[in-house]
Protein backbone atom coordinates (compact mmCIF):
# COMPACT_ATOMS: atom_id res chain seq x y z
CA UNK A 1 0.00 0.00 0.00
CA UNK A 2 1.29 3.53 -0.95
CA UNK A 3 0.15 6.69 -1.55
CA UNK A 4 -0.04 9.09 -4.45
CA UNK A 5 -0.40 12.51 -5.44
CA UNK A 6 -0.12 14.51 -8.20
CA UNK A 7 -1.12 18.21 -9.57
CA UNK A 8 -1.24 19.99 -13.01
CA UNK A 9 -1.83 23.47 -13.08
CA UNK A 10 -3.81 25.29 -15.61
CA UNK A 11 -3.79 28.55 -14.35
CA UNK A 12 -1.00 29.99 -13.95
CA UNK A 13 -1.51 31.95 -10.76
CA UNK A 14 -1.16 28.88 -8.99
CA UNK A 15 2.26 28.22 -9.71
CA UNK A 16 3.98 29.99 -6.51
CA UNK A 17 1.74 27.34 -4.68
CA UNK A 18 2.18 24.31 -6.17
CA UNK A 19 4.91 23.08 -3.75
CA UNK A 20 2.60 24.34 -0.89
CA UNK A 21 -0.52 22.36 -1.86
CA UNK A 22 1.53 19.13 -3.16
CA UNK A 23 3.01 19.31 0.34
CA UNK A 24 -0.68 19.31 1.96
CA UNK A 25 -1.65 16.58 -0.30
CA UNK A 26 1.00 13.87 0.35
CA UNK A 27 1.66 14.61 4.25
CA UNK A 28 -2.38 13.39 4.31
CA UNK A 29 -1.41 10.21 2.45
CA UNK A 30 1.35 9.49 5.41
CA UNK A 31 -0.19 6.46 7.32
CA UNK A 32 -0.53 5.32 3.09
CA UNK A 33 3.33 4.71 3.56
CA UNK A 34 5.14 5.80 5.96
CA UNK A 35 8.55 4.13 4.93
CA UNK A 36 9.87 6.79 2.46
CA UNK A 37 8.33 9.86 0.35
CA UNK A 38 9.65 12.02 -2.77
CA UNK A 39 7.93 14.58 -4.55
CA UNK A 40 8.90 15.86 -8.50
CA UNK A 41 8.70 19.58 -8.66
CA UNK A 42 8.43 21.01 -12.70
CA UNK A 43 9.11 24.49 -12.90
CA UNK A 44 9.06 26.37 -16.20
CA UNK A 45 11.97 26.04 -18.76
CA UNK A 46 14.96 28.30 -18.44
CA UNK A 47 16.05 28.82 -22.34
CA UNK A 48 19.38 27.07 -22.76
CA UNK A 49 19.85 26.55 -18.98
CA UNK A 50 19.80 22.68 -17.52
CA UNK A 51 19.74 20.80 -14.09
CA UNK A 52 20.78 18.09 -12.46
CA UNK A 53 19.50 17.02 -8.98
CA UNK A 54 22.01 14.75 -6.97
CA UNK A 55 21.63 13.20 -3.35
CA UNK A 56 24.93 11.69 -1.28
CA UNK A 57 24.32 10.31 1.72
CA UNK A 58 27.15 11.57 3.00
CA UNK A 59 26.64 15.63 1.06
CA UNK A 60 29.13 17.83 3.17
CA UNK A 61 31.99 15.24 1.77
CA UNK A 62 30.63 14.86 -1.36
CA UNK A 63 29.10 18.65 -2.22
CA UNK A 64 32.15 20.64 -0.88
CA UNK A 65 34.46 21.81 -3.71
CA UNK A 66 32.06 19.92 -5.96
CA UNK A 67 31.08 23.30 -8.12
CA UNK A 68 35.02 24.43 -9.20
CA UNK A 69 35.54 20.42 -10.09
CA UNK A 70 32.65 20.94 -12.33
CA UNK A 71 33.26 24.18 -13.77
CA UNK A 72 36.90 22.82 -14.23
CA UNK A 73 35.83 19.56 -16.15
CA UNK A 74 33.50 21.22 -18.08
CA UNK A 75 35.52 24.37 -18.99
CA UNK A 76 31.96 26.36 -18.34
CA UNK A 77 29.26 28.00 -15.85
CA UNK A 78 28.30 25.76 -12.93
CA UNK A 79 25.96 26.85 -10.23
CA UNK A 80 25.03 24.41 -6.91
CA UNK A 81 22.19 25.05 -4.71
CA UNK A 82 22.58 22.52 -1.80
CA UNK A 83 19.07 21.54 -0.10
CA UNK A 84 19.89 19.06 2.98
CA UNK A 85 21.20 15.82 1.26
CA UNK A 86 20.46 16.65 -2.43
CA UNK A 87 21.71 19.70 -4.38
CA UNK A 88 20.66 21.46 -7.58
CA UNK A 89 23.44 21.77 -10.63
CA UNK A 90 22.36 24.37 -13.18
CA UNK A 91 24.68 24.31 -16.31
CA UNK A 92 23.96 24.72 -19.92
CA UNK A 93 21.80 22.50 -22.03
CA UNK A 94 24.60 21.68 -24.06
CA UNK A 95 26.73 20.22 -20.85
CA UNK A 96 23.90 18.04 -19.39
CA UNK A 97 24.88 14.74 -20.69
CA UNK A 98 28.88 15.79 -20.10
CA UNK A 99 27.58 17.21 -17.39
CA UNK A 100 26.30 13.62 -15.40
CA UNK A 101 29.32 11.82 -16.66
CA UNK A 102 31.81 14.29 -15.09
CA UNK A 103 29.37 13.90 -11.84
CA UNK A 104 29.84 9.99 -11.83
CA UNK A 105 33.61 10.53 -12.28
CA UNK A 106 34.21 13.23 -9.50
CA UNK A 107 31.87 11.95 -7.19
CA UNK A 108 31.01 8.63 -7.68
CA UNK A 109 29.23 8.02 -4.31
CA UNK A 110 26.38 10.54 -5.76
CA UNK A 111 23.17 9.75 -7.02
CA UNK A 112 21.58 11.10 -9.84
CA UNK A 113 17.76 11.62 -8.78
CA UNK A 114 16.66 13.78 -12.24
CA UNK A 115 17.82 15.78 -15.43
CA UNK A 116 16.02 17.98 -17.75
CA UNK A 117 15.02 21.20 -18.26
CA UNK A 118 12.32 21.62 -15.63
CA UNK A 119 12.29 18.59 -12.99
CA UNK A 120 13.61 18.81 -9.84
CA UNK A 121 13.28 15.60 -7.66
CA UNK A 122 13.57 15.22 -3.58
CA UNK A 123 13.33 11.65 -2.28
CA UNK A 124 14.39 10.40 1.32
CA UNK A 125 13.66 7.59 4.16
CA UNK A 126 11.29 8.79 6.70
CA UNK A 127 7.61 10.57 6.82
CA UNK A 128 6.14 12.68 4.42
CA UNK A 129 6.28 15.55 7.03
CA UNK A 130 9.94 15.19 7.33
CA UNK A 131 10.96 14.97 3.54
CA UNK A 132 8.82 17.36 2.67
CA UNK A 133 10.08 20.12 5.01
CA UNK A 134 13.71 18.86 4.36
CA UNK A 135 14.20 20.30 1.31
CA UNK A 136 11.74 22.91 1.86
CA UNK A 137 9.22 21.58 -0.69
CA UNK A 138 6.31 24.01 0.40
CA UNK A 139 8.03 27.30 -0.74
CA UNK A 140 8.93 25.82 -4.77
CA UNK A 141 6.89 27.17 -7.28
CA UNK A 142 6.23 24.75 -10.82
CA UNK A 143 3.60 24.02 -13.54
CA UNK A 144 2.91 20.65 -12.46
CA UNK A 145 3.98 17.73 -9.95
CA UNK A 146 3.82 14.19 -8.49
CA UNK A 147 4.31 12.71 -5.21
CA UNK A 148 4.34 9.48 -3.79
CA UNK A 149 5.03 7.81 0.32
CA UNK A 150 6.04 4.42 -0.01
CA UNK A 151 5.22 1.02 2.41
CA UNK A 152 7.82 -0.92 1.41
CA UNK A 153 6.49 -4.65 0.26
CA UNK A 154 8.90 -5.72 -2.32
CA UNK A 155 12.74 -3.96 -1.74
CA UNK A 156 14.44 -2.56 0.48
CA UNK A 157 13.70 1.08 2.44
CA UNK A 158 16.41 3.22 0.73
CA UNK A 159 16.37 6.55 -0.87
CA UNK A 160 17.25 4.88 -4.03
CA UNK A 161 14.20 2.60 -3.39
CA UNK A 162 11.92 5.76 -2.44
CA UNK A 163 9.60 7.05 -6.09
CA UNK A 164 10.01 8.81 -8.03
CA UNK A 165 11.82 7.35 -10.32
CA UNK A 166 13.49 9.52 -13.22
CA UNK A 167 15.11 6.65 -16.11
CA UNK A 168 14.98 9.87 -18.93
CA UNK A 169 15.57 13.36 -19.05
CA UNK A 170 12.56 15.32 -17.53
CA UNK A 171 10.35 11.85 -16.62
CA UNK A 172 9.57 10.49 -13.82
CA UNK A 173 7.12 7.76 -12.71
CA UNK A 174 5.11 6.96 -9.36
CA UNK A 175 3.30 4.07 -8.87
CA UNK A 176 1.41 1.92 -6.40
CA UNK A 177 1.09 -1.91 -6.76
CA UNK A 178 3.29 -4.74 -8.30
CA UNK A 179 4.55 -5.82 -11.59
CA UNK A 180 4.80 -9.47 -12.33
CA UNK A 181 6.97 -9.50 -15.50
CA UNK A 182 9.16 -6.89 -14.39
CA UNK A 183 12.47 -9.45 -14.25
CA UNK A 184 11.92 -10.05 -18.08
CA UNK A 185 11.20 -6.64 -18.97
CA UNK A 186 14.30 -5.62 -17.44
CA UNK A 187 16.71 -8.10 -19.03
CA UNK A 188 14.79 -6.82 -22.66
CA UNK A 189 15.71 -3.10 -21.59
CA UNK A 190 19.24 -3.87 -20.44
CA UNK A 191 19.60 -5.45 -24.17
CA UNK A 192 17.91 -2.18 -25.22
CA UNK A 193 20.32 0.12 -23.70
CA UNK A 194 18.61 1.10 -20.30
CA UNK A 195 20.31 0.76 -17.27
CA UNK A 196 19.25 0.47 -13.54
CA UNK A 197 20.32 1.32 -10.03
CA UNK A 198 17.82 -0.69 -8.01
CA UNK A 199 15.59 -3.99 -7.94
CA UNK A 200 12.73 -1.84 -7.95
CA UNK A 201 9.66 -3.13 -10.07
CA UNK A 202 8.49 0.92 -10.57
CA UNK A 203 12.03 1.44 -11.88
CA UNK A 204 11.47 -1.18 -14.95
CA UNK A 205 7.97 0.44 -15.71
CA UNK A 206 9.76 4.07 -15.54
CA UNK A 207 12.02 2.83 -18.00
CA UNK A 208 10.10 1.04 -20.08
CA UNK A 209 8.14 4.45 -20.75
CA UNK A 210 11.19 6.34 -21.44
CA UNK A 211 12.32 3.57 -24.15
CA UNK A 212 9.31 4.14 -25.64
CA UNK A 213 9.12 7.56 -26.04
CA UNK A 214 12.61 7.53 -27.10
CA UNK A 215 10.89 5.61 -30.23
CA UNK A 216 8.88 8.91 -30.74
CA UNK A 217 6.00 8.07 -28.57
CA UNK A 218 3.74 10.62 -26.69
CA UNK A 219 3.23 10.11 -22.82
CA UNK A 220 -0.26 9.17 -23.85
CA UNK A 221 0.75 6.48 -26.68
CA UNK A 222 3.42 5.27 -23.94
CA UNK A 223 0.81 4.59 -21.50
CA UNK A 224 -1.32 2.91 -23.66
CA UNK A 225 1.05 0.47 -24.85
CA UNK A 226 2.29 -0.19 -20.58
CA UNK A 227 -1.15 -1.69 -20.73
CA UNK A 228 -0.17 -4.58 -22.82
CA UNK A 229 3.13 -4.75 -22.32
CA UNK A 230 3.46 -4.88 -18.01
CA UNK A 231 1.32 -7.91 -15.72
CA UNK A 232 0.25 -7.35 -12.47
CA UNK A 233 -1.28 -4.66 -10.29
CA UNK A 234 -0.49 -0.86 -11.26
CA UNK A 235 -1.83 2.49 -10.47
CA UNK A 236 0.69 4.75 -12.52
CA UNK A 237 0.94 9.05 -12.36
CA UNK A 238 3.51 9.99 -14.74
CA UNK A 239 5.25 13.49 -15.22
CA UNK A 240 7.08 14.67 -18.06
CA UNK A 241 8.43 18.29 -19.26
CA UNK A 242 5.06 19.48 -20.07
CA UNK A 243 2.56 16.77 -19.36
CA UNK A 244 0.96 14.63 -16.98
CA UNK A 245 -0.69 11.27 -16.95
CA UNK A 246 -2.82 8.47 -15.29
CA UNK A 247 -3.37 4.77 -15.83
CA UNK A 248 -4.41 1.99 -14.11
CA UNK A 249 -4.68 -1.48 -14.94
CA UNK A 250 -7.34 -3.30 -16.22
CA UNK A 251 -8.91 -4.82 -12.59
CA UNK A 252 -7.83 -1.19 -10.81
CA UNK A 253 -7.94 -2.88 -7.36
CA UNK A 254 -5.72 -0.15 -6.62
CA UNK A 255 -7.43 3.26 -4.92
CA UNK A 256 -7.98 6.35 -7.16
CA UNK A 257 -10.03 9.35 -7.40
CA UNK A 258 -9.41 12.34 -10.17
CA UNK A 259 -10.71 16.03 -9.77
CA UNK A 260 -10.72 18.67 -12.84
CA UNK A 261 -11.48 22.70 -12.65
CA UNK A 262 -10.83 25.55 -15.21
CA UNK A 263 -7.31 25.95 -12.73
CA UNK A 264 -5.81 22.56 -12.43
CA UNK A 265 -6.33 18.54 -12.57
CA UNK A 266 -5.87 16.74 -9.50
CA UNK A 267 -4.84 12.96 -8.68
CA UNK A 268 -4.95 11.32 -5.26
CA UNK A 269 -5.33 7.82 -3.95
CA UNK A 270 -8.17 8.86 -2.22
CA UNK A 271 -10.25 11.68 -1.63
CA UNK A 272 -8.69 13.30 1.37
CA UNK A 273 -5.42 14.23 -0.10
CA UNK A 274 -7.44 16.46 -2.80
CA UNK A 275 -10.00 18.39 -0.04
CA UNK A 276 -7.94 21.27 0.70
CA UNK A 277 -7.42 22.21 -3.05
CA UNK A 278 -8.89 25.55 -4.22
CA UNK A 279 -12.58 24.92 -5.18
CA UNK A 280 -12.27 21.81 -4.66
CA UNK A 281 -16.14 21.88 -3.81
CA UNK A 282 -16.73 22.84 -7.38
CA UNK A 283 -14.51 20.14 -8.84
CA UNK A 284 -16.22 17.49 -11.64
CA UNK A 285 -15.12 14.16 -9.30
CA UNK A 286 -14.04 11.08 -10.93
CA UNK A 287 -12.63 7.91 -10.22
CA UNK A 288 -10.61 6.78 -13.28
CA UNK A 289 -11.29 3.72 -15.33
CA UNK A 290 -9.48 0.79 -15.41
CA UNK A 291 -7.31 0.18 -18.45
CA UNK A 292 -8.20 3.88 -19.37
CA UNK A 293 -5.18 6.48 -19.86
CA UNK A 294 -5.43 9.71 -19.12
CA UNK A 295 -3.38 12.61 -20.24
CA UNK A 296 -2.85 16.31 -19.77
CA UNK A 297 0.03 18.00 -21.82
CA UNK A 298 0.64 22.00 -21.67
CA UNK A 299 1.76 22.09 -25.14
CA UNK A 300 -1.16 20.24 -26.46
CA UNK A 301 -5.29 20.40 -25.82
CA UNK A 302 -6.28 18.93 -22.68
Amino acid sequence: MCGIVGLFLKDKSLEPELGSLLSSMLVTMTDRGPDSAGIAIYGSANGNKAKITIQSANPAKDFAGLEQDLRRALDAPVSIEVKSTHAVIALAKDKLDEGRAAIASLRPDVRVMSSGDAIEIYKETGLPKDVVSRFGVASMSGTHGIGHTRMATESAVTTLGAHPFSTGSDQCLVHNGSLSNHNNLRRELVREGMTFETQNDTEVAAAYLTAEMAKGKDLGEALTGALDDLDGFFTFVVGTKSGFGVVRDPIACKPAVMAETDRYVAFGSEYRALVNLPGIEDARIWEPEPATVYFWDHEKAA
